[in-house]
């Protein structure tokens, strides 16, 4: 139904806002400089969460499709942007990560054949400049190694949103099982770099193991379900559109809760990001459920188009049962 529409993007926001909260969880309740060891206990207590409660593991080529998928979307993609984070002066890579449309919009035309139009370029560009006046700060010169691992770990979430959607899941697999594969994959991937570069775990308090709690299961698990639900619904331009929710969301929770002030330059740049985001979702339906052996293309407008094998499963145009990451 039409009407669910605004309820799918709704429900695919909360995770980039979710995600906006993280700087601040990780400065106010977590040990200092342990950028690894967070990733791995982001990403892996998530992922065994969810395996444990969808109790489906992956069948034949999805063994290495979820490994792939795992780790262009967790375990690549949380190194990465740590590195950055940390090399980068100011917002920089989260600047080089609201890039994130354009990348999208180029490897959809090469993989799903989703053309970009001019509308998408142009709004990705609008979205990227108000995310730099959001976040960018006067500050020394920038880091060769920062600024390619932030294009990397971009690049990454880029092809890992792109190919989400070209494979789908596979038939009767919903979309918590596919969620606990790559946290799960991703988290493996991770563990033997936080242990080699960091050393052994760190002691953990109330304090801090109630944030690893947060990141865990609202962050992480609860986030990237809903992200990758969307991804099965939506097309891969109109999600990667609202990944500069989280920057934005981290501007405002650094003004409400550490006192960080926000300049006029700021709220101009806040109302462009968030338009660009808003103004990214129009002009494409969203995308039926992908399944194995069901081709599909993107609408024409106005028009659905019926999947191979419909005659056997009904064509759900736009259920409620949308978003997730």
């Amino acid at each position: 139904m039409a009407s669910s529409r605004p309820a799918l993007i709704a429900l695919t926001a909360l995770a980039p806002v979710s995600w906006g909260t993280t700087y601040a969880v990780t400065t106010e309740f977590l040990p200092a400089d342990r950028p690894l060891f967070t990733g791995l206990m982001r990403a892996l207590p998530a992922g065994l969460l969810l395996l444990a409660l969808a109790r489906v593991l992956p069948r034949g080529a999805w063994w290495w499709k979820a490994a792939v998928l795992g780790a262009l979307n967790i375990g690549a993609f949380f190194p990465l942007l740590f590195l950055s984070a940390y090399r980068l002066p100011g917002g920089m890579a989260a600047v080089v990560g609201s890039a994130g449309p354009l990348f999208v919009a180029g490897l959809a035309a090469l993989l799903l054949g989703q053309r970009p139009t001019r509308r998408t370029l142009l709004t990705g560009a609008v979205a990227a400049f108000g995310v730099s006046l959001v976040v960018l700060r006067a500050a020394g010169a920038l880091d060769a190694v920062g600024l390619l691992a932030a294009l990397a770990a971009t690049v990454s979430m880029s092809a890992g949103t792109v190919l989400t959607q070209r494979w789908g899941r596979p038939a009767g697999v919903g979309p918590l099982a596919l969620t606990g594969w790559q946290l799960t994959a991703g988290g493996l991937l991770i563990a033997p770099l936080a242990f080699l570069v960091e050393g052994a775990p760190p002691a953990l308090d109330g304090r801090a193991a109630g944030g690893y709690l947060y990141l865990a299961v609202a962050n992480t698990a609860v986030a990237y379900w809903l992200w990758f639900r969307g991804i099965g619904r939506l097309t891969a331009t109109q999600v990667t559109f609202l990944g500069p929710l989280s920057p934005l969301t981290a501007a405002v929770v650094g003004w409400a809760a550490l006192g960080q002030a926000l300049t006029p330059v700021q709220l101009v740049g806040m109302g462009l990001a968030f338009g660009a985001t808003v103004a990214g979702q129009f002009g494409a339906r969203p995308m039926p459920p992908r399944r194995e052996g069901v081709m599909r293309r993107e609408p024409a407008e106005g028009r659905p188009v019926r999947p191979v094998g419909a005659d056997r499963e009904p064509f759900p145009v736009c259920r409620a049962s949308t978003g997730e990451r």
